[in-house]
C-alpha cells in the first residue's frame, strides 16, 4: 500500500473518531432502586421500586418523566377507579439545586385490597436556569386517596436516575442557583427515549467541516504530488 493511501486511510479513521465523540448524546439516563417507606393512615408500609426518569428536550425546556416499575404501599379498602391521584418531587443537583413537581392522572381501574398501589407516570416541566450537568433523582412521592394523604420517603439514599447537560437561560456554567421554573404538565405517557440536546447536531456538523478539510489536505497532497517543485 502506498504511502498516500496509508495517509488518507488514517485521517478516514481519526476523523470518524471524532464525529462519533461529537455526537454522542448530552444525557444519561438509568434505572434506580429506591426504597420508599410510606406513612399511612394505618401505619408505615414500604417497597422497594425501580425509577426512571426521562427527560425529552421541549422547547426552551424539557418534560420529565418519572415511571415507576413495581407498586408502593397499598390499602386495607378497595381504591375504586379514579379514587388515587399520586405526585412527587425530582431533587435537582449539579448545575442546579432545587426540585421539580410531578404528578400523574388518578389510577384508571380498580385497585384490589392489600394490593401494591402502582403509580402512574408522573410528568412535569423542567426549564434550566444555568448551563452544565444537572442530575435528577427521586424524591418524597404523595399519594391522595379516598381523603386521606399517604407520603413515602426514599431511605436508601438512591442516586440520580438521569442527568442533562443543559444550557439554562443566564448562560454562566456550574455553582448552585435557585430552584427553576417549573410547571406540572398533565397526565399521560411521554415518549421514553432520552434527548440528543441540540449540541450533538452541532457536533455532526463540526465533523463534516472537519471531513471537508481532510479532503481538501488530501486533494492537495496528491496535486503536489503530481506537480513536484
Amino acid at each position: 500500500m502506498s504511502n498516500q493511501k496509508r495517509t488518507a486511510l488514517a485521517l478516514a479513521s481519526a476523523l470518524a473518531g471524532s464525529v462519533v465523540l461529537m455526537a454522542a448524546p448530552a444525557a444519561h439516563a438509568e434505572v434506580v432502586d429506591v426504597n420508599y417507606q410510606c406513612q399511612t393512615p394505618i401505619g408505615p408500609k414500604g417497597a422497594v421500586s425501580p425509577i426512571d426518569i426521562k427527560g425529552v428536550k421541549s422547547g426552551s425546556g424539557y418534560q420529565l418523566t418519572m415511571s415507576f416499575q413495581k407498586g408502593v404501599s397499598s390499602s386495607p379498602v378497595e381504591l375504586g377507579k379514579g379514587a388515587m391521584k399520586p405526585s412527587a418531587v425530582i431533587k435537582m443537583g449539579g448545575a442546579e439545586q432545587g426540585q421539580i413537581q410531578v404528578t400523574g392522572p388518578a389510577n384508571s381501574e380498580a385497585i384490589p385490597p392489600n394490593t401494591p398501589i402502582k403509580i402512574s407516570d408522573l410528568t412535569g416541566t423542567y426549564t434550566p436556569k444555568k448551563s452544565g450537568k444537572v442530575t435528577f433523582t427521586a424524591g418524597v412521592l404523595t399519594i391522595k386517596a379516598v381523603g386521606t394523604t399517604t407520603t413515602c420517603t426514599p431511605k436508601n439514599s438512591p442516586g440520580p436516575s438521569l442527568e442533562l447537560d443543559v444550557q439554562g437561560s443566564g448562560g454562566s456554567s456550574g455553582g448552585s442557583g435557585g430552584t427553576p421554573a417549573a410547571t406540572p404538565a398533565g397526565g399521560g405517557e411521554l415518549p421514553k427515549t432520552g434527548p440528543l440536546d441540540s449540541a450533538a447536531a452541532l457536533g455532526t456538523l463540526g465533523g463534516t467541516v472537519l471531513l471537508t478539510g481532510a479532503a481538501g489536505v488530501l486533494w492537495l497532497t496528491r496535486r503536489g504530488q503530481r506537480n513536484p517543485g
